[in-house]
């Protein structure tokens, strides 16, 4: 099921609407559901050709763990990275952030896994220790997984942003740090925060576009949407279409 929903927020009286440079759709966390992104793509390739533009597609992260396919998602983004009917941009995400901190410390395997990592290592033929297990059952987990992880999945991952812009829009992962230059935020706080951003009603000069906060309905206001819908969890997996100072979003089930 595909479903289109028009933005149904209105600015404040006497409030500047941020305007995007091109047209740009910006999708949320897909945690290993290659089927809904699969739809996604073509949906937004079919509905971008109306506006005869070739789009920016942004990734907004975490492409693995949770779900059950994380493997074909980072597949997919590299074959997506080769066509030429749009540019893609692919942020980084804190899960992709935790699969590069386990093959640096096999210790932190038992906190990833906590938070989804098992059905990643199980998509890379690797079978999770016991939470509990022995510093040497990680090391040995660790070593299986990256014999097995394609170098070309490692590549893209190492290779993967923390921030883009386009016009007055600022796409990221989690969100910014309210009060602190754009150029000065943490990896951290880029792929971890939130509490302190969401609480924020308008965190920079920019309007931010994140993922990582999952909620039932995409959020939006004029300086901040939010486009993680749990995927994973819901069958839901949400992008927002922007072209000049408007927003629509898009759903696939």
């Amino acid at each position: 099921m595909i479903a289109f929903l028009k933005n149904l927020f209105s600015p404040r009286k006497n409030e500047t609407v941020p305007v995007v440079d091109r047209l740009t759709y910006a999708i949320g966390d897909i945690h290993g559901r290659a089927d809904l992104f699969a739809k996604m793509i073509d949906t937004i390739r079919e509905d971008s050709f109306t506006y005869q533009e070739k789009p920016r597609v942004v990734l907004l992260g975490d492409y693995i763990d949770r779900g059950p396919a994380s493997d074909k998602v980072l597949e997919m983004i590299l074959k997506l990275q080769d066509e030429i009917w749009c540019d893609l941009e692919v942020l980084m995400g804190n899960h992709e952030m935790s699969l590069v901190n386990f093959l640096e410390d096999p210790e932190s395997g038992a906190t990833w896994v906590q938070h989804g990592g098992g059905t990643t290592l199980m998509n890379y033929g690797v079978q999770a220790p016991p939470l509990r297990s022995d510093a040497e059952a990680w090391i040995e987990a660790r070593d299986q997984f990256g014999n097995n992880l394609p170098r070309a999945h490692l590549e893209a991952i190492c290779g993967m942003k923390l921030i883009v812009y386009g016009g007055d829009y600022v796409f990221v992962h989690a969100g910014v740090k309210p009060g602190v230059a754009l150029d000065e935020q943490d990896a951290m706080t880029l792929l971890w925060i939130r509490a302190e951003f969401l609480s924020s009603p308008k965190a920079c000069d920019y309007a931010v576009v994140h993922g990582h906060t999952p909620t039932p309905e995409p959020f939006l206001s004029t300086w901040r949407i939010g486009v993680d819908t749990g995927a994973y969890a819901t069958g839901v997996l949400t992008c927002v279409r922007l072209h000049a100072d408007t927003r629509h979003f898009i759903h696939i089930t």
